[in-house]
């Protein structure tokens, strides 16, 4: 049967998904500004619980493709229901865990999930409408993320800090369980019965184009260079420039805003002067705002420094993703249109494999150094690229 006639109200359909990639895009921010506050609840160091970040990002990197493939013939509708209800139920998890050790197991479940469910969102999404209406439908399921990056993370923040890291948990558990129930009761039972799934061969054959496997190797040392600095933004903020707090959600808040604005001319930017340049400028800008962080922090009292960092991190989020869709326009003009889904799915692999590099690159700069350093070593990463 075919997939647009037996849709109910396709537009309700596709705000579930994309409420439910606002949830994992939300959790796969928020982690990084309670750090401090769980490194105390836990009884860990700052670096141990940094690692609750590596864990979710890494598992995410290497999951998502293998079990996107492995579940090709299970039904769309079942796969979404059952990823989002099991990312429902691992935040409650989360949220009740009494140690370090569940928590970082219910880390392992979140990513697991969200890798499964996020990549079958997508290409259901296209799925839903005419060929024309496609765009349209990519963009509301991929702004879940968007949204999250905007709203979320900084939102997440306050209420961490008024209610504890706890509670951050528990709403985004609670705002997957709505996901599940609009999906459960939206989709129809062969919703995306011939959606075609890429095969492992057809992911490995992407390995094989030089060309493609170096663009993947830049969006890995964008994401490493950027998760550097912020998954300890919060010690950096607080040294730096004695910002903390709910303090701290406010800053993430303004970082949000620059980021949703950065996707959307980066997108603009790429159709007018093409993706090469918008790249270059891209991540030049991600360098120099890095850079000028960490001089501010070393060169300045906190006060003083309080005005230069903050501008930094508006051009960080500007830049940083700016970059995002241009680099996808790389990336389907090198792949191709046969394998344009493969090389996009990939991106998400490296940009979360680059995630856990960051966050490991982070812990040894607190480890070793100073919480300072961090945007000296953000923007080398990111300058190899």
């Amino acid at each position: 049967m075919n997939t647009r006639t037996t849709m109910h109200r396709p537009m309700r359909i596709l705000l579930c998904m994309a409420l439910g990639t606002f949830a994992v895009g939300t959790e796969s921010f928020m982690i990084a500004p309670p750090l401090p506050q769980l490194a105390s609840d836990l009884s860990q160091s700052l670096v141990a619980v940094g690692q609750l970040v590596t864990v979710f990002t890494l598992t995410y990197a290497f999951s998502s493709p293998i079990l996107t493939t492995l579940t090709g013939d299970v039904s769309r509708r079942n796969l979404l229901v059952v990823s989002m209800a099991g990312f429902a139920i691992a935040n409650v998890i989360a949220a009740c865990t009494p140690n370090y050790w569940s928590l970082l197991f219910a880390r392992v479940l979140l990513a697991l999930v969200a890798g499964l469910y996020v990549p079958n969102a997508t290409a259901l999404a296209g799925a839903l409408v005419p060929p024309e209406q496609r765009g349209r439908a990519l963009a509301i399921v991929t702004g879940g993320t968007s949204v999250a990056v905007a709203l979320g993370v900084p939102l997440s923040a306050l209420v961490g800090h008024g209610f504890g890291w706890r509670m951050t948990f528990a709403i985004v558990g609670a705002l997957a369980l709505l996901a599940t129930a609009g999906l459960f009761l939206s989709l129809a039972r062969d919703v995306g019965a011939n959606l075609p799934v890429a095969r492992l061969s057809d992911r490995l054959a992407v390995f094989r184009q030089m060309p493609l496997l170096l663009a993947l190797l830049v969006t890995l040392l964008w994401a490493s260079g950027a998760y550097t600095v912020y998954t300890y933004l919060s010690p950096f903020l607080a040294e730096a420039t004695g910002i903390s707090g709910s303090h701290v959600g406010l800053v993430l808040f303004v970082w949000g805003v620059s980021a949703a604005t950065g996707v959307t001319a980066g997108g603009t930017l790429t159709d007018r002067l093409g993706f090469k340049r918008v790249i270059i400028a891209s991540l030049s800008l991600l360098a120099l705002a890095f850079v000028s962080m960490s001089a501010s922090a070393y060169g300045l009292p906190p006060v003083t420094a309080r005005a230069p960092v903050l501008t930094a991190i508006v051009v960080w989020g500007l830049a940083a993703w700016s970059f995002f869709p241009a680099q996808q326009t790389r990336l389907i003009s090198l792949a191709g249109v046969e394998l344009a889904s493969v090389a996009l799915s990939l991106n998400a692999s490296f940009m979360f494999g680059g995630f856990a590099l960051g966050a490991a690159i982070g812990s040894v700069t607190i480890a070793h150094g100073s919480p300072d350093a961090l945007g000296f070593v953000g923007a080398a990463g990111v300058a190899t690229s």
